[in-house]
């Protein structure tokens, strides 16, 4: 799935309840995380649920290092954030994961007014851990 696809079927939904209920399906699309990647080291702190996000650098395609992302959390809804960012961000360069703004995607879904304070700052969380990495990855080839 893309973020245009995505961004298409919450254009349709005109309920928050159904965008809620689009927004769950979407987290039980992740693939799953194993076991053993439910660690501290992969959790993401500054979230009220559990999330984990694990990376993996892939060297292998076109030379250009890309990100790759499995995430989980405990909260369905979230869960579904989680699926919104990795389509943003999973396989991508660290340039393009530094030249995407995913919060201003949320907000053009209508996120800001529908997300309590708690799910906010954990989705920044989320997205900062991610830049985080891709800072990080940009660093390393430099």
């Amino acid at each position: 799935m893309t973020i245009d696809e995505i961004r298409d079927n919450f254009a349709l939904l005109d309920d928050w309840d159904d965008r809620y209920r689009y927004v769950i399906e979407l987290g039980r699309t992740l693939d799953p995380m194993p076991d053993a990647e439910h660690s501290s080291a992969n959790k993401v702190q500054g979230c009220a649920s559990q999330v984990w996000l694990s990376k993996q650098l892939d060297r292998s395609d076109t030379g250009k290092p890309r990100l790759n992302y499995l995430g989980d959390s405990d909260a369905h809804i979230v869960r579904g954030l989680i699926a919104i960012l990795l389509t943003l961000y999973s396989g991508h360069t660290p340039q393009q994961i530094l030249a995407t703004d995913a919060i201003a995607v949320f907000d053009e879904f209508g996120f800001r007014e529908h997300l309590t304070p708690q799910r906010s700052n954990g989705l920044r969380a989320m997205v900062e851990r991610i830049r985080s990495d891709a800072r990080e990855a940009l660093a390393a080839v430099s």
